[in-house]
């Protein structure tokens, strides 16, 4: 029978989010880590789901799998995966179209927690304390966006509730589109230099990679805030730690991280003004149904002889 692996399960639900029935399925739940380690977990399976990009299935990874003929992954981009390796190796890659997007509603849970000082006046109460600080509103204040795609313009609707002004740059976005949006397309600089809260909507490529260095932390306001639910590797993760420690910026609210899982010794971990997620940008009921389930199309169809949402 044709033996299927579904990584990086961590919370032991994916075999309820979907029917697996009649499929022979094993579920990893822990981080597998290195290439050595993933070569040797995944041995005998021929068809590996991956969980976005939690695990690294590289070209040597690809090539160690003698049994592998099919991965099937959640969404139609990773990253992760050598797709021409797969190719030369007759290994087919799918992937699944359908998804909800709970992202915008963490970037925008993030930005609140670091205006109301949540996380800090929660602590606070745990310790018999009372009020400790003074908040930030949203209203009135200016949300500048690193990227207008459909998250991006998603993030600027719920801004548009809270009566924020909106201000947009990206190496890609007119005047046009941001005015599509309801938004204010700005230079670089100036959205740094204006905004009140920054949130990350970028797809991450040598374009994006290290686009928010030093520089850019330097332009903003001492009192403001920088959101990341895109992908880590975007801000210059050393310059962010310095300015946090520094207290130059008000804070940050990070849900992605350049390694992840994010090492338990972490310096950032330590830090009064970060608030800190372990990469649940997608990770909601309604979001793994939909993933699992069209994995497990895939998978079918693939069985049937009839693949869909190939990747290429």
């Amino acid at each position: 029978m044709t033996k299927i692996a579904v990584l990086d399960d961590y919370q032991g639900i994916a075999k309820d989010m979907a029917d697996w029935s009649g499929l022979d399925v094993t579920y990893f739940r822990d981080p597998i880590g290195d290439t050595a380690r993933v070569i040797e977990r995944l041995q005998p399976f021929d068809i590996v789901c991956p969980m976005r990009e939690r695990t690294q299935i590289n070209a040597d990874v690809i090539n160690g799998l003698p049994n592998l003929k099919l991965l099937a992954t959640t969404g139609m981009r990773n990253a992760a995966i050598d797709i021409p390796a797969a190719q030369a190796c007759d290994i087919l890659v799918c992937g699944t179209k359908g998804s909800a997007t709970p992202t915008p509603e963490l970037a925008f849970a993030l930005m609140l927690s670091l205006g109301r000082q949540i996380p800090q006046s929660g602590a606070a109460m745990r310790q018999g304390r009372w009020q400790i600080g003074v908040g930030k509103a949203m209203k009135g204040a200016t949300l500048g966006l690193l990227g207008l795609g459909r998250l991006g313009a998603e993030v600027a609707e719920y801004a548009k509730v809270f009566g924020m002004r909106i201000i947009a740059w990206s190496q890609n976005l007119t005047a046009e589109r941001a005015a599509e949006c309801g938004v204010e397309f700005v230079t670089k600089d100036e959205l740094f230099q204006q905004s009140d809260f920054i949130s990350v909507h970028l797809v991450l490529s040598d374009r994006s990679r290290g686009l928010v260095g030093a520089r850019e932390l330097g332009l903003m306001k001492p009192d403001a805030y920088i959101v990341n639910t895109s992908r880590g590797p975007i801000i210059d993760e050393d310059a962010l730690l310095a300015a946090l420690q520094n207290k130059q910026i008000g804070g940050a609210g990070i849900d992605v991280f350049g390694v992840e899982p994010l090492p338990a010794d972490h310096p950032i971990r330590t830090l009064d003004n970060a608030v800190l997620t372990p990469h649940l940008g997608y990770v909601t009921e309604d979001t793994y149904r939909i993933l699992y389930g069209e994995t497990v199309e895939c998978i079918r169809a693939w069985l049937d002889g009839k693949p869909i949402n190939v990747m290429s």
